[in-house]
């Protein structure tokens, strides 16, 4: 069998509907191509800057070393593919691909149209088997997820309804429920509603607390017995698919319409797959940073970095980015952490999240930003109480309205400070910041506990950061700085230390 047709075979029982299809079918023709013992490499986009930061966390939750790309902004790993739904809980990436294949030093033509027949070339000679069969994966991983969450949306419903009707009906069901009752435990194999109903939560969170190989061995062990009846009609289907192709350097011939286009065009041809551009099932990534080169298949929808907002604001800050500038400080256990300005709460929110065992304060001067605050907190509440089929224990974190410059907080009495600062563009002005960033150092080196204290402050006004700062040198001992691209800006990340000094006490708020 040539690869082509491998590759059309694996492709062709991809089911579209709401039936995961059995990935096993297609692995058993040939066992040494299963998927259970199979290394792949997975590539991550994350924030500009945040690389070592990606790197690391990989290592610790993945056990996986990570490469950096010479093109910023992207890690690459290998992970046992019973790993991929971990993946997708790392807290610092955007988005995730599986590298079909990676060339460190492509030879491109001199002329454009020879590039472009080269790029036709390659996309029939690529190793696109295994790929796909991820790809196929973590589509039903995401179908099974997608399915779970809709059961829990409808068992939470049941239960409040129950609840609305429950009052007044309940003196007139309870003789009938205790007849129910007794008939159950007098009738062998018999169990009560209630009985059923726990067993069945029980099952639920089970399966949420279930970790990736669980997942793995689920999903492709034990859906052999799901959707045969549908097998004729998912082989009809036809799969449609763009590519997208991010291209960076100056020698390049060909611009990156032209080689999505004609590389498009011939995985087109070698799949026989139906281009779309925005209704698409399969994302073909062809990235290109000088020459670099790397062919890959996206595995996620969309960016990773919007889990926790609903509610934004001008300057909402990526989850991802909040991520990084937390990790950055090393939150230990008892940690009090704040936000002096955290607009819709992206920080405090994500440091709630990943960080539980701290206390995490939002806080902004805008009435406004602290209700969408309090709002994505809410949603979040809202969310976790899904998940765990009606049971919320709640995230440490408050929102509060307040001053920066005046804040209600006692001396030395936080540990961590990390915020987003006004770059003076959307909000604010560079004017203002000449004299709103002095104040704000000295206000936080008052909470700030001496010796212990860190603080990593976000700012794109570098000039006026680095004026105040030189002024505070006596209060704040400045670390290592991270380059970060915020919204197109070239921003940085200041990772600071409290001196042993004391800052002088404004007023007594206690």
């Amino acid at each position: 069998m040539s690869d082509i047709e491998e590759a059309s075979a694996t492709l062709a029982e991809v089911n579209l509907d709401n039936t995961p299809k059995p990935l096993t079918e297609n692995l058993e023709s040939d066992p040494s191509s299963s998927l259970k013992d199979s290394v792949v490499t997975i590539g991550a986009t994350v924030p500009t800057g945040f690389e070592l930061t990606a790197a690391d966390e990989v290592k610790e939750k993945l056990g996986s070393q990570s490469r950096i790309s010479k093109d910023r902004g992207k890690i690459y790993f290998e992970i046992s593919v019973e790993k991929l739904s971990q993946v997708h809980r790392l807290r610092s990436v955007d988005n995730l691909f599986v590298v079909v294949q990676e060339f460190t030093d492509y030879q491109f033509k001199e002329t454009k149209e020879d590039t472009l027949k080269d790029l036709e070339d390659l996309a029939k000679k690529l190793p696109w088997i295994d790929p796909l069969k991820v790809w196929k994966l973590n589509t039903n991983l995401k179908k099974r997820k997608t399915k779970h969450k809709k059961q829990n949306q409808q068992s939470s419903a049941s239960k409040e309804k129950l609840n609305d009707d429950g009052g007044k009906d309940r003196a007139n069901q309870k003789d009938a429920d205790k007849e129910l009752l007794d008939h159950a435990q007098n009738t062998p194999g018999l169990k009560s509603a209630e009985q059923n109903a726990e067993e069945t939560q029980e099952m639920i969170l089970a399966d949420d607390q279930s970790d990736g190989k669980d997942e793995f061995l689920n999903i492709t062990g034990n859906e052999n017995q799901a959707g045969d009846c549908k097998k004729g009609e998912a082989e009809d289907q036809v799969l449609k698919f763009r590519v997208t192709c991010n291209r960076a350097g100056d020698k390049h011939s060909f611009t990156s319409n032209d080689a999505a286009r004609d590389f498009g065009g011939a995985v087109q041809d070698y799949f026989q797959w139906k281009a779309d551009m925005t209704n698409f099932d399969v994302e073909v990534l062809l990235n290109i940073h000088n020459n670099e080169v790397v062919v890959g298949i996206a595995l996620t929808e969309e960016s990773l970095h919007r889990r926790n907002i609903t509610h934004f604001g001008p300057t909402t800050l990526r989850s991802t980015l909040a991520y990084g500038m937390l990790r950055l400080c090393d939150p230990q256990p008892t940690d009090i952490i704040i936000d002096p300005m955290s607009g819709t709460g992206a920080i405090p929110i994500e440091g709630a999240t990943e960080w539980p065992s701290c206390y995490h304060i939002a806080g902004d001067n805008n009435p406004q930003a602290v209700k969408r605050a309090a709002n994505n907190i809410c949603s979040l509440l809202k969310k976790n109480q899904n998940k765990e089929s009606g049971t919320s224990w709640g995230i440490p974190i408050d929102t509060i309205q307040w001053d920066i410059c005046n804040l209600p907080l006692r001396t030395s009495s936080v540990d961590v400070i990390v915020t987003d600062m006004p770059f003076g563009k959307r909000i604010g002005s560079k004017k203002k910041n000449w004299d709103l960033y002095p104040a704000c150092l000295m206000e936080m080196s008052r909470i700030c506990r001496p010796g212990t204290g860190r603080a990593v402050l976000l700012t794109q006004d570098r000039k006026c950061f680095a004026k105040a700062l030189s002024k505070m040198g006596h209060l704040w001992q400045k670390g290592h700085t991270v380059w970060v691209n915020v919204g197109g800006l070239h921003a940085a990340v200041y990772l600071l230390k409290r001196t042993l000094e004391r800052a002088g006490e404004k007023r007594s708020y206690w």
